[in-house]
């Protein structure tokens, strides 16, 4: 076995191309699964609200089981890790598509979640302890792909697979995808972790699951409208106090579920605070452009798709030219000019109607997808690049969890807001505010970033 320090570039890139292949089935799963929910509903003859728990499921065991993933990975060897919770994926995957039932179903959706939130976390700790500062930028540009084409591609997929097969499809999709990671990882990832006797957090696991359970229970609730508006905010309220309560027991713990420590470092908290608000835009913008091309302008789900998937144009036409972009700016500057097209692109998706012209949503798109591409290839580089290698685990378990959580509470909020909107306003308009919204929030990390240092992750850039 080739250790750690025997990792040459080459051993690297091939272990996270596998990473970022298992992020790929996760995020993919989970965004294509929305696009199949009306005919999941029918199917089953139930409630598309009731169809659509299928989501919040996965994403409730996801938020719950991600804090765990770092005390096990230091508990036993990191790479049986992650490819016993691919193969776990792939086989609730496929075994969701063989039954017509909703309590079984949810049960397979349980059980993703719980296997994907220790995949994914796992093999990007993998990764990160197994990388050179001065390698950073290159091989996590390879765990950026995933973020960008999943959510882009999976409307479209999802409206031919649904169209031509059937909605059971969606969940066999991943079957070749988690033996292709199964067979690469055993031979492509070189991992041999030391393994540490330490005791479980059980109080402090308990209270960061509560409050991540809450905060997608609040969002999953003030979407479906007014009438549970009160509710809503009534969880919404004890996930925030759970949340400080979680802090506050994070802070003090001589040995806590993960550490906050990692938060001292400025690079690290900027992308945890700007860099969520990015990933909740991340998470609803695909959504929030599939819903008012098929719902306010009456596309049909495969023409709609076939416009969102712009955005993955212009994360494929930016990428071969991010690395050189960033060391030419900087992170910093890097960010400033990607946090502005995505800006701009949100702000002028506000101004589509039904006579737009197809190209000029299609261009307005494309650039959305460079800004995305460019910000979240900074952002992943730059977190990590002067944390110690003993923060990185803590620092990995932290993303993993905001990063999830934002995402879900992207989609959650803007759902919220259409929801609300809706009431009062014509569907075009609640469409077009609900856009200028998310350009608004979106601006925060942009404003954050103006603060970094010129020199900010320059040890990566070497």
């Amino acid at each position: 076995m080739t250790s750690n320090s025997q990792m040459n570039f080459s051993q690297m890139k091939q272990a996270a191309l596998v990473v970022a292949a298992a992020l790929f089935m996760q995020m993919l799963d989970s965004t294509i699964v929305t696009t199949a929910l009306p005919q999941i509903a029918t199917d089953l003859k139930v409630a598309q609200s009731t169809a659509s728990l299928l989501v919040s499921v996965y994403m409730l065991f996801s938020a719950i089981f991600i804090p765990l993933s770092g005390w096990l990975a230091k508990k036993v060897r990191r790479k049986n890790l992650f490819l016993i919770a691919v193969g776990l994926f792939t086989v609730s995957s496929v075994l969701a598509g063989l039954f017509n039932n909703l309590t079984y179903l949810l049960v397979m959706r349980a059980i993703q979640g719980m296997s994907g939130a220790l995949m994914v976390p796992v093999g990007r700790l993998i990764i990160l302890e197994n990388t050179e500062p001065k390698k950073m930028l290159q091989i996590l540009s390879y765990l950026v792909w995933p973020a960008l084409l999943a959510p882009a591609i999976a409307p479209l997929l999802g409206g031919y697979v649904i169209a031509s097969l059937s909605w059971h499809w969606i969940f066999f999709l991943n079957l070749p995808i988690g033996l292709l990671i199964i067979l690469t990882g055993a031979f492509f990832i070189l991992d041999d972790n030391e393994r540490e006797d330490l005791p479980f957090d059980l109080f402090g696991f308990l209270l960061v699951a509560v409050a991540g359970g809450g905060l997608l229970i609040a969002s999953e609730i003030l979407s479906r409208g007014l009438s549970l508006f009160f509710w809503g905010f009534l969880v919404l309220f004890v996930a925030l106090v759970f949340l400080a309560l979680a802090w506050h027991h994070l802070s003090a713990s001589d040995q806590p579920l993960f550490s906050l420590e990692p938060l001292k470092v400025k690079t690290f908290r900027v992308y945890e605070s700007g860099g969520s608000i990015f990933w909740m835009t991340i998470g609803a913008l695909p959504y929030l452009l599939t819903l008012v091309l098929q719902v306010a302008f009456h596309w049909s789900p495969i023409m709609a798709g076939t416009y969102v998937i712009f955005i993955f144009v212009g994360n494929i036409a930016i990428k071969p030219f991010t690395t050189v972009i960033i060391r030419c700016l900087g992170y910093k500057y890097a960010l400033v000019v990607a946090l502005s097209l995505a800006s701009l692109a949100t702000f002028l998706m506000a101004a589509f109607h039904a006579d737009s012209a197809k190209a000029w949503i299609a261009f307005v798109a494309f650039v959305s997808g460079i800004g995305r591409s460019l910000a979240l290839t900074s952002y992943n580089s730059l977190s990590f690049s002067e944390l110690s290698k003993e923060q990185k685990n803590s620092a990995n378990t932290l993303t993993s969890v905001l990063q999830m959580l934002s995402q879900a509470l992207g989609v959650g909020i803007v759902a919220t807001i259409l929801a609300l909107l809706g009431q009062v306003m014509k569907t075009t308009l609640a469409y077009q505010i609900t856009f200028l919204i998310v350009g608004l929030v979106s601006m925060y990390p942009l404003l954050e970033v103006l603060t970094l240092p010129k020199d900010a992750g320059a040890q990566t850039l070497s």
